[in-house]
């Protein structure tokens, strides 16, 4: 008898997990895409950084930015990026490939994104309005994907809407007009 009600509930929970595969199978997925982050980011760790990359909003050209590069902000801080303005809600691509190392919300840059690329830089994404549909930590990214949409979030309140862009290395911000290419 006590070996019939031990096969009773293998059966039932053998059911229980057939009937749960379709739902847990994105689950598994995701737990298995999680465990392989450390080593597509030392893969891209490896890889040389690009010498030049995608201007992040499209229809800008170079020469249409002006370089601010290290201009004061404040009276102890410089600007560590590029200011490129654009109408409000205008997509923002990624400049390279990658993946999404981080999102979120500072007082600054207010919605930002984050991309880690080749030889460990990267990409900072800031004043979005918001951000794109069901973008998410973890991400691969190319230069066709968008991240977000131009805004005014952060620090930028009440500025003309545009896009931060700074690029980061283990030695800190690096000027990002010398690598955009059109």
């Amino acid at each position: 008898m006590k070996n019939l009600l031990i096969f009773i509930v293998f059966l039932f929970a053998l059911f229980a997990v057939v009937n749960n595969l379709p739902t847990l199978a994105p689950e598994i997925k995701r737990q298995s895409e999680r465990a392989a982050m450390p080593f597509r980011y030392a893969e891209l760790y490896a890889r040389e950084p690009e010498a030049k990359i995608n201007i992040p909003i499209r229809k800008i050209r170079v020469n249409q930015i002006a370089d601010t590069f290290g201009a004061p902000r404040g009276v102890d801080r410089q600007h560590k990026g590029q200011d490129i303005f654009a109408p409000r809600h205008t997509p923002v691509y990624s400049a390279t490939g990658g993946y999404v190392w981080r999102i979120g919300e500072n007082n600054l840059g207010g919605n930002t994104v984050w991309i880690l690329g080749a030889g460990g830089r990267v990409y900072y994404y800031a004043h979005l309005e918001k951000y794109a549909d069901n973008l998410k930590v973890g991400d691969e990214v190319s230069t066709e994907t968008v991240l977000g949409y131009v805004g005014t979030s952060g620090n930028a309140k009440g500025t003309p809407p545009h896009l931060h862009f700074g690029v980061y290395t283990a030695g800190g911000a690096i000027n990002p007009l010398s690598l955009l290419t059109n």
